[in-house]
């Protein structure tokens, strides 16, 4: 009645499939062969290249725009030259015009789409993770002309943000457009976003490394590329147009010693505390907000009060700021103004994005952590000066240390303060200040400023990436062996006993059938035999479908698709120089019992080398021992 199967001897030399075993292959459901870049990888990266084009003239427009509502609001001039609201004399006006600016993206949110409120990222990453990556296509224009619309009044917001949004919105439309997967869809996504940064700040190794660790969540050559070919598109786009400068401004510094690296790291962690409570204040105001009984649509209105009121005391705070940041890492601020700029701007950003209006967080966290990185730099100066800490290096970490703690996007962080300042001497600085406040962050809160709002709607945000597990463990190594076969000759009667006899094997649920010769003919299930009207039946005739296997060689992940992909729950292990051949049999339970080393690894701490040590020990000892 059942048969152990056992392994055929096999040749190393041996082709992986025989080119005589085709015929035999065309009726047996085998995991369909994936490659990691294929023709489709070829398509998208065209078409990633196409947003790449359309992100960096969204970025322009962005900029151009925000510029002529800058020019109107402040100076009542209708121009598209750079200008900044901290140049304007406007006096009292000033608390006027942002809350014109805010009513206005009020009625956007109101009565075009509410997913222009807030700062884009969380947005995106919340179309990716929930909704297939589809944006609406509103988005494409209703996004840039808010972000517009609340920076050129005065919103202490950078572009950055709203670009981003632009961009995936751009890479979603064309991806709804076309018919792609949802994974592809997801790519142009992200292409996007990368471009519309990196055509912004001529970042693009940053802004790959950032489309990998907020919205990607997966590092694969099918969405790197494409990817990376946006990023690199946009910026030559960039450098075309005449950007070849660095994004922002600041004098060579010299190599890091000792102590002064120490001091960088130390800082990074204080920066981790203060990215811990500004993301926290950001939420507790909105939640305040949320409180008001009034309708949302006017709380911008209120978040504006405040920027005008803070405005007018401090009148770096309105708008992008990024001349602000200039200032910072060029040393030309002084202990009281930058802590001055630090607090202020904070106050007028977080009450504004808390309000809900439209606005990017990247420049804001660089002015207040660049601010706080070269004050503490500047009395560290002066209090221990065998430090050798440089404020300027203090700054350019303050302002990537505190906005890896607060996203938690730690290489895009440092590569970032690095392309935007083309400083090499502080990479070293960078990487330890910024790995120390991710650190921080991480042991003080469990979310970042991105996904503490998904997290609030009670949606599941994956915080680490790592390979899967199943894609490193080969079925020759989970799967049960020996399989226990039926004889497709036997009548179900017989099998039907067999399986009410509790004799070895008879507990399983499923089980490989095999013909005279012994090769695989199908899978039947117990439920199948229970269920079965026998009245002589064979076994064979209860096989309705070609058999479904898997190979020794191939992964886990590879057999756990091909169980979702033919609907069972159990697969015949195969080799490939013999198909019909049944090596064994693999199951769900076998699947989740290969986790067990996972989290053997994970959790179960272990000494190897003392134990290594004490082993060889005692090998030494019984050899040093007489013979009898």
């Amino acid at each position: 009645m059942t048969t152990p199967i056992t392994a055929p001897p096999t040749s190393p030399e041996s082709l992986p499939v025989a080119p005589s075993m085709s015929p035999t292959l065309e009726d047996l459901r085998v995991p369909a062969a994936k490659a990691a870049v294929d023709r489709r990888v070829v398509v998208v990266c065209g078409l990633a290249v196409a947003i790449a084009g359309a992100a960096f003239l969204a970025a322009e427009l962005l900029t151009r725009l925000i510029a002529l509502i800058t020019n109107l609001a402040f100076f009542g001039r209708l121009s598209a030259a750079e200008a900044s609201p901290a140049e304007s004399h406007i006096g009292l006006l000033v608390l006027v015009v942002p809350i014109v600016g805010a009513l206005v993206v009020g009625l956007m949110a109101r009565y075009g789409s509410q997913a222009i409120r807030g700062h884009g990222i969380p947005e995106a990453m919340e179309q990716v993770l929930f909704n297939q990556s589809r944006i609406p296509a509103r988005m494409t224009l209703l996004k840039p002309l808010s972000a517009a619309v609340a920076i050129g009044t005065g919103g202490p917001f950078g572009a950055e943000g709203p670009i981003i949004a632009t961009g995936g919105a751009l890479g979603s439309l064309l991806g709804q457009v076309l018919r792609i997967t949802a994974d592809e869809r997801k790519t142009l996504l992200a292409a996007g976003a990368a471009a519309g940064m990196s055509a912004t700040f001529g970042s693009p190794v940053a802004a790959v490394l950032l489309a990998i660790e907020l919205l990607l969540f997966e590092y694969r050559p099918r969405s790197v590329i494409p990817v990376a070919l946006a990023a690199s598109t946009a910026a030559a786009a960039r450098l075309a147009a005449g950007g070849t400068a660095p994004a922002f401004e600041m004098p060579a510094v010299a190599p890091a010693t000792g102590p002064a690296l120490a001091f960088y790291i130390a800082l990074g962690a204080a920066l981790g505390v203060a990215a811990m409570l500004v993301t926290r204040a950001v939420y507790a105001i909105e939640e305040a907000f949320e409180r008001l009984p009034l309708h949302w649509m006017w709380w911008p209105a209120i978040g504006a009060l405040a920027i005008g009121v803070v405005g007018y005391v401090e009148p770096r705070t309105l708008g992008v700021g990024y001349s602000n940041i200039d200032d910072v890492l060029s040393g030309r601020l002084a202990l009281g103004a930058l802590l001055a700029l630090s607090a202020l701007k904070f106050v007028s950003w977080s009450i504004a994005l808390g309000s809900g209006t439209s606005g990017g967080t990247l420049a804001p966290l660089f002015t207040i952590g660049g601010g706080l990185g070269a004050a503490v730099g500047l009395a560290a100066s002066a209090l221990w000066p065998w430090l050798g800490a440089d404020a300027r290096v203090a700054a350019l970490v303050g302002m990537a240390a505190i906005f890896a703690g607060a996203s938690r996007a730690l290489l895009a962080s440092v590569v970032f303060a690095f392309e935007t300042t083309r400083q090499p001497m502080g990479l070293l600085p960078l990487l330890g200040g910024c790995s120390a406040a991710f650190l921080v962050s991480s042991l003080l809160m469990r979310h970042s400023i991105m996904t503490e709002k998904l997290a609030r709607r009670g949606a599941r945000v994956m915080a680490e990436y790592a390979a899967d597990h199943l894609a490193q463990v080969a079925v020759r190594d989970a799967a049960s062996r020996p399989a226990v076969a039926l004889s497709a000759g036997d009548t179900v009667d017989a099998v039907r006993a067999f399986l009410l006899s509790h004799a070895e094997g008879s507990r399983h649920q499923g089980f490989p059938v095999v013909d005279e010769q012994g090769e695989l003919v199908g899978v039947v299930t117990k439920r199948d035999v229970l269920a079965a009207q026998p009245d002589g039946l064979l076994l064979r005739q209860l096989i309705r479908r070609p058999p479904a296997v898997v190979f020794e060689d191939s992964s886990l992940r590879e057999a756990a698709d091909h169980m979702v992909t033919e609907g069972v729950g159990r697969l015949p292990v195969v080799s490939r120089q013999a198909p019909r051949k049944v090596l064994g049999m693999l199951t769900r339970s076998d699947l989740l019992e290969a986790h067990r080393s996972r989290l053997d690894a994970a959790e179960r701490p272990e000494q190897a080398l003392a134990r290594r040590t004490s082993k060889a020990a005692r090998r030494g000892a019984r050899a040093a021992e007489p013979a009898p």
